[in-house]
């Protein structure tokens, strides 16, 4: 493994296993094989709970990263994981512009990475799953997007994360009754404030 790939996951994974307790928990909320994870940086802990994972970044860290194809086998062993078990691709490109089937996905991953659901949509199955955090407004986004409904919540708390599918009403209520609109979260590129935070939410596309 070369030193910058080490180097780079033991930042990302400075909150030791987070994002593996994280992607483990909504693997077992949905069933999902293919998953397309835009805007990944250097974030492989999907592929430690999914079979087949496209990562998708312009960074070039993160090219560097994936490229090292031993170091990111290694991190997978680590985990516990068989790496031959994994197919992993990396495309070395803006998210706004992947060349990729259409519908071809059971899982799209938008965080931290803005406005994934708008462009990404298109390559996520009927029935598949989006997992939206609300940073940049993406979850917002999402809500008002008439091809998905809310179809779990994704919270956090005694280190681990846990996926309700039931109350979801109590989701998504803003603290202020400002309008949202896509105008409005594209001019303030920030999430919205909402009277019960979730860390994350699942969309299921219903169109």
């Amino acid at each position: 493994m070369q030193a910058t790939t080490r180097a780079l996951w033991d930042k990302q994974d400075q909150h030791k296993g987070d994002r593996a307790r994280l992607f483990a928990a909504v693997a077992g909320a949905v069933a999902a094989r293919r998953v397309l994870y835009p805007g990944c940086f250097v974030d492989i802990a999907a592929s430690f709970a999914f079979p087949d994972v496209t990562y998708a970044d312009i960074d070039k860290r993160a090219a560097a990263f994936f490229a090292d194809t031993e170091g990111t086998a290694g991190i997978i062993a680590e985990n516990g994981i068989d790496p031959a078990t994994r197919r992993v691709r990396f495309i070395h490109a803006d998210y706004n512009a992947l060349d990729l089937p259409e519908q071809g996905f059971d899982l799209l991953i938008s965080l931290y990475a803005g406005f994934v659901s708008e462009a990404c949509t298109r390559f996520l199955k009927p029935g598949g799953t989006l997992l939206v955090n609300p940073s940049h407004g993406d979850a917002a986004m999402a809500a008002l997007d008439a091809r998905y409904r809310l179809s779990g919540a994704v919270l956090s708390g005694g280190g681990g994360y846990r996926v309700p599918h039931d109350r979801l009403d109590r989701f998504l209520v803003p603290k202020k009754p400002t309008p949202i609109s896509r105008e409005s979260l594209h001019a303030s590129n920030r999430g919205v404030a909402y009277t019960v935070p979730a860390f994350a939410y699942l969309f299921e596309r219903i169109a």
